[in-house]
């Protein structure tokens, strides 16, 4: 009987600490609970000393985990493997997560501070009300290029891409929207266009424009442009903002076709677990000091007017970083172009990519 016994404690014991074991793995992969909070953000896109205040001021411990696109980001969620209480998708993921019920909606008396938010980034098409997404960062897709590198040339025009002088010295993103929407815009189409024959035109244009693209990258296309890897990289705005930090002889512009006027904001996705310290973290965010300091930190364009105040003057008045409203007038937002289409471009690009080998 004693045997008998002794081996109930010893499979109780195993058991338990499988138990504990399970748990804690769960913890490490995002299944916090109330203590925990599991942040799924784009790569180098906040100030990591604002993570630690955050933790010292909530006493929650956050687990930080990155993707590099709109698309792996939704996978993630919509497979429901691991549980994240706040992501930062762009706005045509955002309205594509509203359809497919991937997101919470928004309690705007838990975010005090959302009054520090500059109006002409609230209620945009892609989320009227923001009643499932804050804003957090806002920019636009252009050209960075190195005068020096080209004889003093400047770019003006996405079409100057195709210029022969540029042969290998051009960086691209990796992203199917960014480089279909130039060239859409090159050929003056609407980088939203559905239009069967514009898609295949642009996508043509595209595979002509090989011989000057070096390679198609990351985030390494910073530190290869600002190693003078490369004369030209096509880029969001932020990104220049930190390259030309680094170099100081590289310039941004927007061309003058058009291009898009992006916004990340912060949503609370469905399998959230803890949901009161997603509130407390936007709202920590959202602070003006705070904001400015990750504005400054992160190199992208803060939608808190009240933080922008606070941003040294050679930040807040760069048109090239904080364009006037006439000009983001002219700019497009990317529109939710559905699931079939959306992989409909990425099959155009996949193409393209396929054609430089």
């Amino acid at each position: 009987m004693k045997q008998l016994a002794r081996m109930f404690v010893v499979v109780f014991v195993v058991a338990f600490g499988l138990m504990y074991g399970v748990h804690a793995l769960n913890s490490s992969e995002g299944y916090g609970g109330s203590n925990t909070l599991t942040i799924y953000n784009w790569g180098d896109y906040i100030d990591p000393d604002l993570i630690a205040e955050f933790e010292k001021e909530s006493g929650l411990k956050v687990i930080y985990q990155t993707f590099d696109s709109n698309e792996a980001m939704m996978t993630k969620i919509e497979q429901g493997g691991t549980t994240f209480d706040v992501s930062v998708p762009s706005e045509y993921a955002i309205s594509k997560m509203k359809e497919e019920g991937l997101l919470l909606p928004i309690d705007h008396s838990k975010l005090p501070n959302l009054k520090h938010i500059d109006s002409r980034f609230l209620d945009l098409s892609f989320d009227p009300g923001n009643a499932y997404s804050i804003p957090y960062f806002w920019g636009t897709v252009g050209i960075i290029y190195n005068p020096d590198l080209l004889d003093g040339w400047q770019i003006t025009s996405w079409n100057d891409l195709w210029d022969p002088r540029l042969r290998n010295q051009i960086l691209l993103v990796d992203g199917a929207r960014e480089v279909m929407g130039f060239g859409l815009n090159s050929l003056h189409f609407s980088l939203n266009d559905t239009n069967e024959d514009h898609l295949q035109e642009a996508k043509r244009k595209l595979q002509t424009l090989t011989p000057n693209v070096k390679a198609i990258v990351g985030d390494e296309i910073k530190m290869l442009i600002a190693n003078e890897e490369a004369a030209v990289g096509v880029v969001w705005s932020g990104d220049a903002s930190e390259i030309m930090d680094e170099n100081d002889k590289l310039d941004y512009v927007v061309p003058e076709e058009g291009s898009n006027l992006w916004f990340d904001n912060m949503v609370i996705p469905k399998t959230a677990r803890n949901i009161e310290g997603a509130y407390a973290f936007m709202n920590f965010m959202l602070d003006p000091e705070h904001a400015a300091r990750n504005a400054e930190y992160v190199g992208y364009s803060t939608p808190n007017k009240d933080a922008l105040a606070l941003l040294p003057e050679e930040i807040a008045g760069d048109e090239r970083f904080y364009p006037s409203p006439e000009l983001t007038e002219k700019l497009e937002v990317y529109r939710n172009l559905g699931k079939r289409m959306l992989a409909h471009y990425n099959e155009l690009f996949l193409e393209f990519k396929m054609h430089r080998k």
